[in-house]
């Protein structure tokens, strides 16, 4: 079952069961899916790591607005953008911890051959390519400087 017929299959349970978080949520997604699969250049069918990359972005767009609203003190806008990123997520593989993060990225380093935070940019292409889907850009970043430091 493709990502969008989870999601249809979704939106209508939530529906049915009147969940304002899920429906704002999965609307979301279904047009940013439509929107991708009918941009300019599109072929009208979306690979997985497409859809996992809408995904990812959409997550990332509301954990930045959620960011802003804790720090403007806007709880009931925060606790809009928490429930959406819940919903989200379940369509997300499942995420690396940071320990398998740390190992791995380790073993990225010394296949590569890096020494000193100069390297971080050989790394950071590889991790980021291997990591797709499983752990987000900013925490792969994190551990590579983290482990180049050193």
């Amino acid at each position: 079952m493709s990502l969008e017929q989870k999601i249809m299959t979704d939106l209508k349970a939530a529906m049915i069961a009147k969940d304002e978080a899920a429906l704002r949520s999965l609307r979301a997604v279904k047009a940013a899916i439509l929107l991708a699969k009918t941009s300019e250049g599109g072929s009208g069918e979306l690979k997985e790591e497409d859809e996992i990359k809408i995904l990812q972005k959409l997550v990332k767009q509301r954990k930045d607005s959620l960011e802003i609203f804790q720090q403007q003190n806007r709880a009931d806008l925060a606790k809009k953008e928490e429930e959406e990123i819940a919903v989200i997520e379940k369509f997300l593989p499942q995420q690396m911890s940071a320990e398998e993060l740390k190992t791995e990225i380790a073993a990225i380093i010394a296949s590569v051959g890096a020494t000193s935070p100069a390297d971080m940019g050989k790394v950071m292409g590889v991790a980021s390519k291997q990591f797709a889907g499983k752990a987000d850009g900013k925490t792969i970043s994190a551990v590579v400087k983290e482990l180049l430091a050193r």
